[in-house]
């Protein structure tokens, strides 16, 4: 196996822990609340907490993996959130809990800007789409696997030594990075020569490249357009993110075991449309040129989304919802790696930074949906309010990749 597959392997391994770490909270929701004394307008300040600290720590943690490199800054990012997820399950209190996952969302910040970093050094440009597929399956994996692992956990221990197991697992995997990994491959031990050529001649950075200064990346209009697509995206992903266990339970009256099946089925088809979204988009890519094979992805993707999202509002039947939603997730996760392989595209050596604007608008509509749908289910009591609006997000998402032009990279302007 080549070196830059391995490297691969240890993105998997931790984008997979992400999303443990993430989708847990909204697995155990009815225990922490019930614990706590908390309503769903309280639960969502306190899921929104770690998106908006997610948000603002996302740019500086990109900016800070560029300029000393993936290796350090990915160790710091997950032995902090690994450290705050332990305390998640000493929580006594709102403003207590509130905290915590606040600064679990600082720490987690930084994780996915860092890993297109390695991708960027590490991976010719024809690779870039697969691998950040891989990734992002991964992540998708994680969440299918929580309701799975977390569940049985709970009714075993209880939900805070979910959250104190699950911080152990990160620490492993940030000191098993630290000692296996080096930000360039030249320097990685045990690499051939051959594949350090191979994938030198292929990536679109260069050792010698720079910085770009931030007043040159925040005044590129497809990067707006970008970040606003994302902010967009980011209202259906953290739908099932954070409040996916209360609308199938509180909602639509599912049981919990028919819950965590469609938490599962939802993820692992948003895993097989990370990887087919990668895949298919490398290979319009190489038939009809860049534009056409990130835009088309892209756009498809999040429309059909859009509309899964309507028809799961619409119907009456909850089977059927649950059925619709899980097929939002294989249509919107389409999109997902393509709009992270832009940021490689248009950031080259800077794809961190490009990454961190990216996720950062992204993370504040994580932060907006999740405080808008406690608010709105706690004064309406209606449930499916809160889809319709997420469906004409994916709408406006979709129709924002006719304007993202992946062939124009950031430059310095003179």
């Amino acid at each position: 196996m080549k070196v830059r597959y391995r490297v691969l392997a240890g993105l998997f391994l931790l984008s997979t822990i992400t999303y443990l770490d993430r989708v847990c909270m909204n697995v155990v929701s009815k225990y922490v609340k019930s614990d706590l004394n908390l309503d769903n307008q309280q639960f969502g300040w306190i899921l929104g907490a770690f998106s908006l600290a997610y948000a603002l720590f996302e740019i500086p943690t990109g900016s800070l993996g560029d300029r000393i490199g993936p290796r350090r800054v990915l160790t710091r990012v997950v032995l902090w959130w690994s450290g705050f997820t332990m305390l998640t399950g000493t929580a006594f209190s709102f403003l207590y809990l509130l905290v915590v996952r606040f600064l679990f969302g600082a720490g987690e910040a930084g994780a996915y800007p860092n890993s297109s970093i390695v991708i960027a050094r590490w991976f010719p440009a024809v690779e870039v789409g697969r691998a950040q597929s891989v990734i992002w399956a991964a992540g998708r994996l994680g969440g299918a696997l929580t309701p799975l692992l977390v569940i049985p956990l709970v009714h075993w221990a209880g939900w805070r030594w979910a959250f104190v197991l699950l911080g152990i697992l990160g620490v492993l995997w940030a000191l098993g990075w630290y000692l296996s990994f080096r930000d360039e491959p030249a320097a990685q031990p045990g690499i051939s020569l051959e594949e350090v050529r191979e994938i030198e001649r292929g990536r679109k950075i260069k050792s010698s490249d720079h910085l770009i200064p931030w007043k040159t990346i925040i005044s590129n209009p497809d990067l707006w357009a970008l970040m606003l697509m994302c902010h967009l995206f980011f209202y259906g992903s953290y739908f099932f993110t954070n409040w996916s266990s209360v609308y199938f339970q509180e909602g639509r009256g599912m049981t919990e075991d028919q819950t965590k099946n469609f938490i599962s089925l939802s993820y692992f088809l948003g895993a097989i449309g990370c990887l087919v979204g990668g895949i298919l988009s490398d290979a319009l890519t190489k038939r009809y040129g860049l534009k056409i094979g990130r835009r088309a992805v892209g756009v498809g993707g999040l429309g059909l989304s859009s509309l899964f999202f309507l028809l799961a509002g619409l119907t009456t039947d909850n089977q059927l919802a649950g059925y619709f939603l899980a097929t939002c997730v294989l249509m919107k996760d389409l999109a997902l790696p393509v709009a992270f392989a832009v940021c490689v595209d248009i950031g080259q050596r800077n794809a961190g930074s490009v990454t961190g604007a990216m996720n950062f608008a992204g993370q504040l509509g994580g932060f907006f949906i999740t405080i808008l749908f406690g608010i709105i289910v706690e004064n309406t009591h209606n449930f499916n309010y809160p889809l319709f609006m997420i469906a004409g997000c994916l709408l406006v998402s979709a129709l924002l990749w006719l304007r993202i032009d992946p062939t124009k990279p950031v430059t310095i302007k003179q």
